[in-house]
């Protein structure tokens, strides 16, 4: 028996790295899955993006576990897209229950110096794209009328603004202020939404060609790149999961509005 025995989980960016990561631990915890990802390209980045074999591994891996996972490639800039994808899941699977707003592209530059293209990219998919994804479940969810969990995937540079990455910070904070208006919001409802802000965290964005270039141009920078746990590297993509699972669940029964931080104490510095 599983905490989460019976329930429905909706994450976008399933396809790897902490969504994937996110899935199977939900799963683990007798939790469906729906798994939402672009697998392509979703805008110039310094790393390589998900691919549907990727999706394919996500499903394999939920499945092993004796989950149903119904799963849509998409983007989170559509709204179509991901109405179509909760409609899909919550038809097979026959509710919603969590919400894991995950997905997320990084990308390097001063703030003056970046493209057009850039910034919007960043804003659209990071910060439009959260909350399109609580605009999708948050009907369902209060039809039901059995209350719920959403999270959403912030960042240090939520609380912390991170230099070279002005559209990211802005996205990021954005996101803390989009929680804390859906908690007010979906309060009355028993729908709970908090944010978790990750540190490093092993995936291929940590792999990015375009951070190391940016660091030795503007050395200054680095000051800002630091926790008081530096022993332990980066994170892996359980490590936030564990997170994930304790929002998701009872245990966290009385937290809404709430920003945790999983971090290293990088905040604190």
């Amino acid at each position: 028996m599983g905490i989460l025995d019976g329930k429905v989980a909706f994450i976008t960016g399933a396809a790897r790295a902490q969504g994937r990561s996110h899935a199977i631990r939900l799963a683990e915890e007798g939790a469906d899955i729906i798994a939402f990802d672009i697998c392509a390209p979703a805008a110039k980045v310094g790393y390589p993006t998900a691919t549907p074999d990727d999706l394919d591994e996500t499903v394999r891996l939920v499945e092993a576990l004796g989950r149903r996972i119904v799963a849509r490639i998409g983007d989170v800039r559509s709204q179509s897209d991901l109405d179509g994808a909760v409609a899909d899941g919550v038809a097979a699977l026959g509710r919603l229950d969590i919400v894991v707003a995950n997905a997320g592209i990084s990308s390097w530059g001063r703030f003056w110096e970046m493209s057009d293209e850039r910034w919007q990219d960043m804003i659209d998919i990071n910060l439009t794209g959260v909350w399109r994804t609580l605009r999708a479940a948050a009907p369902t969810m209060i039809e039901q009328g059995s209350g719920g969990s959403m999270i959403t995937i912030s960042s240090v540079a939520g609380i912390k603004s991170l230099p070279g990455q002005g559209h990211y910070s802005a996205a990021k904070h954005g996101v803390v202020g989009l929680t804390k208006t859906a908690a007010i919001e979906l309060g009355p409802h028993e729908i709970r939404v908090n944010s978790i802000h990750p540190w490093g965290v092993q995936s291929p964005m940590t792999e990015d060609a375009e951070l190391v270039p940016v660091l030795e141009k503007h050395p200054e920078f680095l000051s800002s790149f630091g926790s008081i746990m530096p022993q332990l590297g980066v994170a892996q993509p359980r490590d936030i999961s564990e997170t994930v699972l304790f929002l998701a669940s009872d245990a966290s029964r009385f937290m809404t509005g709430a920003q945790l931080t999983v971090d290293m104490g990088a905040t604190k510095v």
